[in-house]
């Protein structure tokens, strides 16, 4: 059972992605791609840290955040394996954007990011649920 605390950090996480997801879209939308493909990708590192700080586990890195989740949800079969690519995906046009003056990233591609990052935040969403759900039932 999650203490309240711990509750109230895991729904600030996910608020804040979705925060990041509506962000993503809105910059889409303004032709701000480079932006929109950053704010794709934390959307799903906030959800990754929400999951995650379910276990008590917080991460000070991407990196670090991003293989705790694949050894804990996605090498488990939790989540799909299609779900490791989305990651690293993300993570890489998010740096290649924000790092690399020579990268751009073009419409398609932040397209993408924002469809997968809302999938994503949908699966740990709908995983959360049932999380929360099978708790309330063992107390």
């Amino acid at each position: 059972m999650l203490d309240e605390l711990t509750r109230t950090s895991i729904e600030l996480r996910l608020e804040k992605a979705r925060n990041c997801l509506k962000t993503a879209k809105t910059l889409l939308d303004a032709e701000a791609y480079a932006d929109s493909a950053n704010r794709s990708y934390y959307a799903i590192f906030h959800a990754m840290n929400a999951i995650l700080f379910t276990k008590g586990f917080s991460s000070k890195t991407h990196s670090g955040c991003i293989a705790e989740f694949r050894k804990n949800y996605i090498k488990t079969g939790i989540f799909p394996s299609t779900y490791s690519d989305i990651i690293g995906d993300a993570f890489t046009v998010r740096n290649k954007s924000d790092y690399d003056i020579y990268y751009i990233v073009v419409k398609a591609e932040v397209v993408q990011q924002l469809e997968n990052a809302k999938a994503f935040l949908s699966s740990v969403e709908s995983y959360m649920k049932t999380l929360k759900d099978t708790m309330e039932e063992n107390e």
